[in-house]
């Protein structure tokens, strides 16, 4: 562990061993008072690290103020490209949310500026050329998040939803009459084409697999029809996801949807989770068009979103990127922006051209013709 004393009255402490910080992480994330998404939690962490993380590249950074009470942490991983020391938000795009983890609501109200100079002393005093925290929300819980103050617009946001305490309510909330009655018919009609269904939230380690298993090969045949390199054929995301779902009480939760009879797995989706909130990682559906007609997909989103009201869960999102399935439901953007904060100059050089391409991105996605012609695109590619 290393410490970093800056002008602004923060004291940073640098970790690159969970198991040395396993404890303060797991004291925070307990506190009623910690604001955090599930991604900050340390079984999520811990199983993300543990699978994808080269030896000595992690670092915490662990932020406390003045009268030594820590206030804020952020899991890094540090890597270099053509010369540059990047230290990046852990987690990557299988994370949709890379807010710090805040002790308190009020430690969120840490000027900007402070952190940032802390921040650029942890950098200085380990070789970091530049941070780069991506999916940073605007605000969470109503809090803003002070490392956005820096931000630029990401190419995508995220999508959610706030549940309630009655699930029949949420349901009625988020699916008009006219999508409810359709699914009641898909639903109907899927029985009678293929027999009786069950909804399943896997109980253990060996039935996720189970339906992480289906989720591979549905996903794989998606990405591969639309040309894009598949990111779960990546043996070391499968270790995580393996890891992350393992336990009584997992950091991501995967949920089914399967016929009785034959086990068969017709849809899936898995979500990051802590006491407050699900936040959907991901999804996929048996393509098989006599199963694929019915909706299968859908029908797994109209139960888990039940499902999440009635385990008491107060929010429920579906992450980042658009697509119809989060349009239809969601009734909050979640804004989030991209955040270079340069510790040299060979930093800032990497942070302004990371910086267009942001802007490129984000011009692209949110231009229908731009975007549909790169779908096209792909797909030519494909074949």
């Amino acid at each position: 562990m290393a410490r970093a004393h800056a002008q602004s009255g923060l004291t940073a402490e640098v970790f690159t061993d969970l198991a040395a910080v396993e404890a303060l992480w797991r004291g925070l994330e307990a506190d009623p008072a910690c604001l955090a998404t599930p991604y900050q939690r340390f079984d999520w962490v811990r199983a993300y690290a543990g699978a994808t993380v080269a030896p000595g590249a992690l670092r915490v950074v662990v932020l406390r103020d003045a009268a030594g009470r820590p206030r804020i942490l952020l899991p890094l991983v540090v890597e270099r490209r053509r010369g540059v020391a990047i230290a990046r938000t852990l987690g990557g795009d299988h994370a949709n949310y890379h807010l710090p983890l805040f002790s308190a609501r009020d430690a969120a109200a840490v000027p900007a500026e402070d952190v940032i100079a802390a921040l650029g002393q942890v950098g200085r005093a380990s070789g970091v050329d530049v941070y780069a925290l991506g999916h940073q929300p605007r605000t969470w819980d109503g809090a803003v998040n002070p490392l956005a103050i820096r931000g630029e617009a990401a190419p995508s946001d995220g999508y959610g939803m706030m549940l309630g305490p009655d699930p029949e309510s949420t349901l009625r909330r988020a699916f008009s009459a006219d999508a409810r009655k359709k699914l009641r018919s898909k639903e109907k009609r899927l029985i009678e084409a293929h027999g009786p269904l069950a909804y399943r939230k896997a109980a253990d380690g060996a039935e996720a697999e189970r339906y992480l298993s289906a989720f591979y090969a549905q996903k794989a045949a998606r990405f591969s029809a639309m040309g894009i390199d598949d990111p779960y054929a990546d043996p070391a995301i499968r270790a995580f996801l393996s890891e992350a779902t393992a336990s009584e009480n997992p950091a991501v939760e995967v949920h089914a949807l399967v016929l009785e009879a034959t086990g068969r797995v017709l849809a899936t989706f898995g979500g990051a989770v802590d006491g407050a909130r699900y936040s959907g990682m991901m999804t996929a559906f048996d393509a098989d068009p006599e199963v694929a007609r019915f909706s299968p997909g859908d029908l797994l989103l109209h139960h888990l979103v039940r499902d999440q009201a009635a385990r008491g869960r107060r929010a429920f999102d579906l992450g980042v990127g658009e697509a119809r399935y989060k349009a239809s439901i969601c009734d909050e953007t979640i804004p989030l922006v991209e955040v270079m904060l340069p510790v040299t100059l060979r930093g800032h050089a990497y942070g302004l051209v990371a910086t267009r391409l942001t802007r490129l991105k984000r011009r692209i996605k949110r231009d229908p013709r731009l975007f549909a012609l790169v779908q096209r695109l792909r797909r030519m590619r494909a074949g």
